[in-house]
Parts: C-alpha cells; structure tokens; sequence
C-alpha cells in the first residue's frame, strides 16, 4: 500500500501506471501479432542503439535482406522472398523492438522524476519492475536467437519464457496501480489460496498457449469438442502426455491447452459457489466480469483452433488473456483487501 504518499502524487502515480499498463498490453498484443506474421527473426542483429532508427535507403534495406538471406528460415522457408516482401515482415518485427524500447523510456523518465520527488524508499517496487523491463529486453533476444541457427523458428520454449514475463511485468504494474486506490480490509474472504491457484492456473495456460503459438500447434486438430474423430489426439498415447517430449510436440501441447481451459473454467465455478454461498456480496461485480472474459477467452479459443490459428482470432484470443489476466488480478486483490 502507499498510504505514505500524499494524494497529489498518487494520482499522478496511478495515472502513469495506467499508461503504462495500456503501452505493455498494446506490446504484448504486437508481440502476438510478430510472431504470427513469422516476422520474428526478419532482424538478425541486437542493434541495442543503432535499431532505434529504421532503414532509410535503399542499401540499408539490401544489407538488413542479405543479412537475412543468412539464417535457416530464409535458405528452407523464405528462399523465394523478394525485398518488398522482406519489408512487411521487418517492420513487425522493428515496431515491436521500438515499442519495447519506447516502454524502457516511458517508465524510466518518470521513475526518476518520482523517486526525485519521493525518494527512492517508497518507489523501490517500480525499480524491480524496471528491471524486468530491461531483462525483458534480453530475453526477447535471447528467444530470437534460438531461430538464426539450425532451425527456421525460435524455440517455443523461449517463446513462453519471453511472454511470460511480459504477463508478469503487466501484472506488476496493474497490481500497483489498483494498490494506489484507498480501500478498506473486511474480514470475511475466500480463502487466498483458492484465488491465487487460479492465478497461478491462468499464467500456466498462458505458457502453454505460447508452446501451441511457438509450435503452430494450433494450425492442427481444427475441430472442436474433438480433435478430429476422438477426444484425445489419434496420433499419440495417453501414456505420452505424463514425458517431457510432451511439450515438444504440437498435438498433445494443443491437448494441454484445451484441456486446462477447461479446468480454469471448474475452478471457476468454485469459486463462484463459495463467493455466493458465503453471500460476500462486494465480490459479485468482478466475479461476474471475470466471468464473461472466461466465456470470452474460451470462444475465441474455439474459434482459433477451428479456424486454424487465423491471425485475426489467434490475435483476438491472445487480447482476451490480457483481459483474463486483469480482471483475475482485481478479483484476487477486491478479496484480499476489499
């Protein structure tokens, strides 16, 4: 909580993580739509500083082209690319660095403002986020370079890991934001454990929603409730689910995340029972949202896999766990400090 910190600056605060919050989301949404546009590895180089800028001649262009002439995916996948193709991929991938460090910028300069104005002491919590802001930068690396050598795509192992923290940066700045808000503690809650398991259970779907993006898993078994003619994938065994290669390979991935959607969804219920047996009436209006953005998340994950992981549902569907994610944290935080 910020009781410490006069009314003045906690709206200014909670303004500037407000803004925040929408730049990470718009982020995670662009990264979303990087990498199903497979523009991912159309830049091959870190270029910390020199990225700042894009091309602006011709011979810049030819020698971003030829040095992506370089890699696996352009030899065995994109062999036949001309530069104006090149270009449509470049600019996802060159708005999503210059968008992260856009967000570097945007959170560092008022940090510092702040700290100036507050000290460093009460704003510690936005230093660990900065922080992840920049390690987020590396990992976004990290991830890219998994795809220059051997392979025409990033590991989807580093995939995850790279979304993951961009979720947990999100959370972080929201869970801050509504901590600025003056709220009373009432004694009677759910246990904490049964919403932080939830939580817990959204991130994990989260993970592995990006093995099913990082593999094009969801380019396979385009029927729902089955996958194809029987409710677990013909083209595997039940006793494969329970080995790591589990999570290499695309059809039981896509297995996973359909069914862990549907045991967020029992939870769900759970939790809905206790809230209204126990008639905790000030948790009714989030749950309800955090209903329908359930209802909301599962259509369109429907809709993805039946679709085949067109761009425009999967990037649908990849908003709504944004939405997912938010509105799970403020029932989390309603119950804990309402």
């Amino acid at each position: 909580m910020y009781t410490e910190i006069n009314t003045k600056y906690r709206i200014y605060l909670s303004n500037w993580l407000l803004f925040m919050f929408f730049l990470v989301a718009i982020m995670i949404v662009v990264g979303g739509l990087t990498r199903l546009t497979d523009s991912g590895l159309s830049i091959t180089e870190w270029e910390f500083f020199k990225g700042f800028f894009p091309p602006i001649n011709n011979e810049s262009w030819i020698a971003y082209f030829e040095a992506y002439k370089k890699i696996p995916e352009f030899k065995i996948q994109n062999y036949s690319m001309n530069l104006s193709e090149f270009k449509v991929i470049f600019w996802w991938e060159w708005a999503h660095r210059f968008f992260g460090r856009i967000i570097g910028l945007a959170f560092l300069i008022p940090l510092i403002f702040f700290t100036i104005k507050l000290g460093l002491k009460k704003l510690y919590k936005f230093y660990l986020i900065f922080f992840l802001i920049c390690f987020q930068g590396f990992l976004g690396w990290y991830m890219v370079q998994s795809g220059l050598v051997n392979k025409i795509d990033v590991s989807h192992f580093r995939l995850s890991i790279h979304l993951l923290f961009a979720f947990i940066i999100l959370s972080l700045i929201f869970w801050n934001y509504l901590s600025l808000a003056s709220i009373n503690t009432k004694d009677k809650k759910i246990n904490n454990y049964i919403p932080e398991f939830f939580l817990v259970l959204i991130f994990l779907q989260i993970i592995i929603g990006a093995f099913v993006s990082g593999m094009d898993a969801g380019k396979i078994y385009n029927t729902w409730p089955l996958m194809g003619n029987s409710y677990f994938p013909d083209d595997n065994k039940f006793i494969s689910l329970f080995k790591l290669s589990a999570f290499s390979d695309p059809s039981l991935v896509q297995y996973l995340h359909r069914n862990l959607a549907y045991v967020i969804f029992i939870i769900y219920v759970v939790i809905s029972y206790v809230t209204y047996r126990n008639k905790f009436s000030y948790l009714y209006k989030s749950l309800i949202i955090l209903g329908l953005i359930i209802l909301l998340q599962i259509i369109l994950g429907i809709l993805t896999v039946m679709t085949g992981a067109s761009i425009l549902t999967a990037s649908l569907h990849q908003f709504s766990s944004i939405l997912l994610i938010t509105t799970t944290l403020y029932f989390l935080y309603k119950n804990r400090f309402s």
